[in-house]
């Protein structure tokens, strides 16, 4: 398995204003793809920051990322070794691109491997091809079109070959033509690289459409008057 939790939450506010994200059960194995789909603020983006390393549970019986234990090294304060497994391990595709504006978008794409110190093996420039960016590897992000941005993202967060992609709505500022284009693109390239992926949408037809299974966050009101979002895996 590449991600395994179990019993895991994280809460925040108190009382009427407190929400609650409980992971019962998630189990994820080496390529399998799932769209994260639930009403807005149900608590997505809490969801993929949770199985990114960035954002501590509160409590947690169980919870694995490519055979190291993330419950003790959140306990032990290990930042280094998450960082190292985030850096290493993962990739991470945010809804509003993310690029540096300063770089070119062969630099943008190239950081990942350029912060691990990998070798130029071609990488950028196959995923830039298969992205059709190639003739925008010399641009900076703001002379490209939005749909151009987010390919460029895309290439960003699968340079490294990671073992876990997470997109946070990759296609919400994209005309439906192009947002089935990179969803598409996205899949198919991490696809081949054997990633396990998790996309967060709003739309649900998208996700069908591109052979997605869906994983839900369901919403409940709690007596308290807070608000507790649980995963239901298929």
């Amino acid at each position: 398995m590449i991600l395994d939790l179990r019993d895991v939450r994280i809460t925040r506010g108190q009382g009427a204003q407190r929400y609650s994200l409980v992971v019962e059960q998630l189990c994820l194995a080496a390529g399998q793809q799932y769209a994260l789909v639930g009403p807005s603020g149900c608590g997505k983006s809490t969801l993929l920051d949770l199985l990114a390393l960035v954002a501590a549970p509160q409590q947690a019986a169980h919870f694995r990322f490519c055979d190291a234990d993330i419950v003790r090294l959140w306990q032990d304060k290990r930042h280094d070794t998450l960082a190292d497994l985030r850096s290493r391990h993962l990739g991470y595709v945010l809804q509003t691109g993310g690029l540096l504006g300063f770089a070119s978008v062969q630099a943008n794409i190239n950081l990942p491997r350029a912060l691990l110190g990998l070798p130029d093996d071609g990488s950028v420039e196959r995923l830039a091809e298969r992205l059709d960016i190639t003739e925008h590897l010399g641009k900076k992000p703001a002379q490209l079109s939005v749909g151009q941005r987010q390919r460029a993202s895309c290439a960003r967060a699968l340079a490294h070959a990671p073992q876990l992609l997470l997109a946070d709505e990759p296609t919400a500022s994209l005309d439906p033509i192009n947002a089935e284009r990179v969803m598409q693109l996205l899949l198919a390239q991490s696809g081949e690289l054997g990633a396990t992926r998790v996309v967060a949408t709003h739309d649900e037809r998208l996700a069908r459409r591109c052979g997605l299974p869906l994983l839900h966050l369901a919403m409940a009101r709690d007596a308290d008057g807070g608000v507790t979002a649980r995963v239901v895996q298929p």
